[in-house]
Order: structure tokens, then sequence, then C-alpha cells
């Protein structure tokens, strides 16, 4: 069966990001004061490890944003010949990851069950062979259906477990095998050396933690892979959808929302703070008065407002878009840039504030006496030495977004209702936290990879500010 690969905006944004990260990380190696910043950050072993968790959720994004529609099988009555010649492809648009996890996309239930349950969450009245009728709770389609009748489920769980520690340190050790190759050509030592210096953490950048956090991501990984096929792991929804697959799914609208938003709202923050600083006068004014009148509209509102003005524009024009999915791109897209635009107003304060400050220093003011123009103060003097609160803000104003988004879509003002995303769980799940017994696993869950994914942030935003930020060195 054939594909045809699909490229939404999203996804040309996502593969533009991962270009410009690899050309920073290579102008970053040649720079030898980022150089040694960046080898600061690496011998943290929080930073370390905090990297490889937001590497796993960048990987599970990045599979996601490879999107593709299937060929249809052609019409029976004679109409083969008409689709070898123009194949006819389904509206559906699949991505890598759904093409992996496929066993949970299909596998759905009636409606919510609890995790590694055999039977449903709710009772069904049923027929009994005597003509009577009965309430019981019915067994799952696919949950735990190899199972016989009153089988227990956990002897075979953990015979299913039994191998997974013995497969994650076999990744594991692939992992530090790799890393002690790179060792070796760095430092001319011998493998083994170059493994036992990594074990000890005699090297030049901690590794430790992040075979630590690859052990136990193999670990998880594994364990998924040897029950996600015969278990609802996480439970299903309302609408009995897998809560795994539908957690693993939400992560690429947090990482979408967390760094597109935050490329949106860079240049406006950071020409226009700097531009306020250094010139002053009316330039100031304007800029102050600027964000002044932004912070004075409550936020929300701004931003349900510029959502349901795009929402309506995107309804009103369904001839620009071919597939819904291209229709829900598109309203996370204006999200990104309506988040983007009403956001940038706390780090234009920090860098308005910081640029006073430099200008008056003496280096800019021996520039600035020996002809030295505007433009190039600003790039040599003054934008290096705000860095470190750009980089820090970048990372902290990540994890506000991931944050602000379920907010959003938690209010009904966020992503389109057929986008992933944890804020849609968390809505999703909301109306049933009342009930009793309460349903609390898709709620539990959006919590658990969106705390992961904000603390990883935070904790490598803490350590990218300590090794940038200059006062910090001279402590």
């Amino acid at each position: 069966m054939g594909i045809k690969p699909v490229l939404l905006f999203t996804d040309l944004l996502v593969f533009t990001l991962i270009a410009c990260a690899v050309f920073f990380a290579i102008q970053a190696r040649k720079h030898a004061p980022s150089r040694e910043a960046w080898k600061r950050v690496g011998r943290q072993p929080v930073a370390m490890a905090s990297a490889a968790i937001l590497s796993v959720f960048a990987l599970i994004g990045f599979m996601d944003s490879l999107h593709y529609r299937l060929q249809l099988p052609p019409e029976q009555g004679g109409s083969a010949e008409v689709r070898e010649i123009r194949p006819v492809y389904s509206s559906e648009v699949l991505s890598a990851l759904d093409a992996l996890l496929m066993p949970l996309r299909v596998q759905m239930e009636k409606t919510y069950s609890t995790p590694f349950a055999r039977e449903s969450f709710q009772r069904e009245t049923v027929e009994r062979p005597d003509g009577g009728q009965a309430r019981i709770y019915p067994r799952l389609v696919y949950g735990a259906r190899h199972l016989d009748e009153g089988e227990s489920a956990m002897p075979d769980i953990a015979r299913r477990l039994a191998w997974t520690p013995l497969q994650a340190l076999a990744v594991t050790g692939v992992l530090l095998c790799v890393l002690a190759v790179g060792v070796v050509r760095s430092q001319g030592v011998g493998l083994a050396v170059a493994m036992r210096r990594i074990l000890t953490g005699h090297t030049e950048l901690v590794w430790r933690p992040v075979l630590i956090m690859g052990f136990l991501v193999a670990l998880l990984l594994a364990a998924g892979v040897a029950l996600a096929p015969h278990y609802h792991v996480l439970g299903t929804d309302k609408v009995g959808q897998d809560v795994l697959y539908l957690s693993l799914k939400s992560i690429r609208t947090g990482l979408v929302i967390g760094t597109l938003t935050t490329l949106i709202m860079l240049p406006f923050a950071v020409s226009l703070g700097i531009a306020a600083g250094y010139l002053g006068g009316w330039v100031d004014d304007a800029i102050q008065y600027l964000y002044t009148v932004l912070n004075s509209i409550p936020w929300v509102l701004l931003v349900a407002a510029s959502v349901l003005m795009m929402q309506v524009m995107i309804d009103t024009h369904p001839q620009w878009f071919d597939t819904d999915a291209e229709r829900a791109d598109a309203r996370l897209l204006a999200l990104c840039a309506i988040l983007g635009i009403t956001s940038w107003t706390g780090l234009c304060r920090l860098l308005r504030g910081e640029t006073l400050k430099l200008r008056e220093l003496d280096y800019v003011q021996a520039a600035r006496a020996f002809g030295a123009s505007t433009v190039q103060i600003l790039r040599r003097h003054i934008l290096p030495n705000v860095m470190h609160i750009v980089l820090i803000t970048v990372a902290l104003e990540f994890s506000s977004l991931v944050l602000a988004e379920a907010v959003l879509s938690y209010v009904g003002i966020g992503v389109d209702p057929s986008t992933f995303s944890f804020g849609s769980m968390i809505n999703a799940a909301r109306e049933e936290l009342a009930r009793e017994p309460v349903v609390w696993w898709s709620l539990a869950s959006s919590f658990g990879f969106m705390l992961t994914l904000v603390l990883a942030a935070n904790l490598l935003a803490d350590a990218v500010r300590d090794a940038f930020d200059p006062r910090r060195q001279l402590r």
C-alpha cells in the first residue's frame, strides 16, 4: 500500500527548528566562550539527566511530525486500472508515531476501563440464558482478552516483565559503547579506559546520569512493548481510546507550543527591549507604552478573543484545507502566534532594564567614543551580555507555555478538539472527577507526562542560567 507524504505548517517549522538547533550547536562549538559555558552545563548531573529526558520527548515529537496519508485500495467492480493511474489517498493524516503505536490506536473499547483491567469500568445490562436481565461488568474487547475467565492478570504481567531489566541493560550497554567511542576519539584512550572513565565520572562531561536515565527509559520502553499490545496500561478514556496513546500523542503539541511560541516571541522581546534600553528617549517611551498597554489587558481575555477570531476565520474558509488535520494544524499554528505576540512583554522589560545598565559601562562608552556605530555596539557589546537572560527566559517560557496550553484547552479556547494535547485530556477528565468511583487515570497520566516535561525543562534552565550568567562566574 502506497503512502503520500504530508507536510503540515507546524512540521515545516519543527524541521526548521531542528536545523537551527544543529547550526547553533556547530557555531557554539566553534566559539570558545560558548563552548566552555555549555561544558559547565554538561558537568552538572541534574542538567545532563534533564537533557536526556528532553531528548526522549523531542524524539517522540519528531516522529509524530512525520506525517503521511495511506493509499486507499481499489474499488470493486473493475476500477482497479483507474486507481493504478490516479491513486486515491485517505483523508486521515497519520504519523510515524501512529504507525509505531498502531495496536494502541486501533484497539478501542466502548468506554472507560482502569489500568490493566480486563472488565469495563461501567456496568451494562445483558440478557441471561433464562430470559432475565443482569447488570454486569462486561469483558473488554482487547484488554486482557488473552486471559481465560477467572485467570489472574498478575502472573501474566510478571512473566512478561521478567526479561525487561535485561533488555534495558542491553540498551544501556549499547549507549555506553556509543559514548565510549566518543570519549576515545576526544581523549585518545582505549575503549576499556573510556568506559571506566564514564562509569566513574572522570570525563569532561558527566555521562553517568545519561546512562541512568537511559536505563530507566529503556526499562519503561521494554515494559510498554511487553504489556501495551495485551493490556491498556494506563486505562481508556470515555470513548475507549487508550490513555497511553493519547499521552504520547500529546507530547508533540506541548513541544510545538513551547518552542514555536518562544521563537515567535523572541524577535519582539529582544529587539524592542534592547532598543528601549539603549536608545532611550521617545523610542523608550513608545515601547514602554506599548507593553504597558498589553499588560493592562487581561491575558486570558486577549488570547481568548484572538483565538475565537482565528477560529471563525478558519471555519468560514474550509476550502483552504484538504483534510481535518490541516485545519487543526492551522489552528495550532494560530494559537502559537497569538501566544507569542502576547507574551513578549516580560522578557522585553527585563532586557530593557539590563541594557540601561550596560550602556553606562566603560567598554560601551569607549566603543561609542571610538566611533562604533549603534548596530555594532548592540551586536558586539549589548546582545552577548544579555544572552544569559534570554536563555533562561526561553527555558522558563517554554515551561509556562506548556502549562498555558493546558489551561486554555481546559477552558475550551486552546487547540482544536481533534488535536491531542494534555489540556484536552484534562478537560475531558474534569467532569469525571465528581463521580464515584473517581475516573483518575486520564488526569493522572496527563499530569505525569506534563510534570516530567516541565520539570526537566526547568532543571535544565537552572543549569543554563548558572553557566551563562557572567555575574555567577565571578562569585
